[in-house]
């Protein structure tokens, strides 16, 4: 059932009162990223068949299938939660995380990333 214009207009103004109050809020719903039906298939199935081999080798005594099929789950949960390796963006060519000053952060290593964090904190202070 669609929206009647009454509701349409007062969506449209939650949304804006939503973005003046909390753009970060904002963003962070608007940019979220869909799930990768792919990748949580396979890492269920993955899941499944390691299961299948905990139990039988439980069942049989072969402590090294139990071993393996425990892997195997382990993988596939991994594989269901995890994104894409890489550096791959799944923005749609966005080019990377922006800023909110629309600046793309500098692709230096943990310890730059973490004074880059610390300066805008204080910057963002007033210090």
């Amino acid at each position: 059932m669609p929206l009647s214009e009454y509701e349409q207009r007062m969506l449209q103004q939650m949304e804006q009162q939503l973005r003046s109050d909390d753009p970060r809020l904002a963003n962070t719903l608007a940019d979220r990223p869909r799930p990768n039906v792919r990748r949580l298939s396979l890492g269920i199935l993955l899941f499944l068949v390691g299961l299948g081999g905990l139990i039988g080798g439980v069942a049989t005594g072969y402590i090294w299938l139990g071993v393996l099929g425990f892997v195997a789950m382990l993988g596939g949960v991994l594989l269901a939660i995890t994104g894409p390796r890489g550096g791959a963006s799944r923005g749609g060519g966005r080019g990377g995380i922006r800023r909110p000053g629309g600046k793309v952060p500098p692709s230096g290593g943990f310890m730059q990333r973490q004074e880059d964090r610390w300066n805008r904190r204080n910057e963002e202070r007033g210090r």
